[in-house]
């Protein structure tokens, strides 16, 4: 497999550069998933513009978190694991809730843990849900709109974490004392 490039600003094609450089502005850095998803300015900035609509979506901090991280897990993202454990951190993220994603033990709400099974449903069987499995994760009290957020969190999650394969991203610095293996 071929490796692909880190970009820098300096190095990416123009039309990612003012992309990365939004990315300077709201990480501090230039995360290396951006660096190698600046190859293509467009899946760059796709993903940019899905992470800020998830991040306007019906959803809470812990629920964005979860569902995040049980796709991350899922896929096996060596990247985006240890990076999403940093984010919860910095959203305040009960600890529980961050050790239970990774660990795939059950998380210490009802409610998030139907969101997790929802998310793995969703995941594992291509959007296909029985109508058994819709009615406990409205009986969650969750919506409609609710299972259409998941399908939004998982576009973003299949962009990053099937690049994250690909181009098998070096997890950044501030990321790696959060390093993950599947167990």
């Amino acid at each position: 497999m071929s490796s692909f490039e880190l970009h820098t600003l300096a190095t990416a094609p123009e039309a990612a550069k003012p992309l990365l450089e939004q990315s300077v502005k709201s990480f501090g850095m230039i995360p290396n998933l951006h660096a190698v998803m600046a190859e293509s300015p467009q899946a760059l900035e796709a993903y940019q513009q899905l992470h800020a609509l998830f991040m306007q979506s019906s959803f809470d901090k812990e629920e964005l978190t979860v569902v995040w991280q049980t796709i991350n897990v899922e896929h096996q993202c060596h990247y985006c694991v240890p990076a999403h454990t940093a984010i919860a951190h910095s959203m305040k993220i009960d600890e529980s809730i961050i050790t239970a994603l990774r660990d795939e033990s059950p998380l210490p709400s009802d409610k998030l843990e139907t969101l997790r099974q929802t998310t793995l449903l969703m995941v594992r069987n291509r959007g296909v849900i029985d109508a058994a499995d819709i009615e406990k994760f409205y009986a969650a009290g969750y919506q409609q709109k609710h299972l259409l957020d998941i399908v939004l969190g998982l576009s973003q999650k299949v962009m990053s974490n099937y690049v994250n394969h690909l181009a098998q991203t070096p997890v950044d610095e501030p990321f790696q004392a959060f390093s993950w293996q599947k167990q």
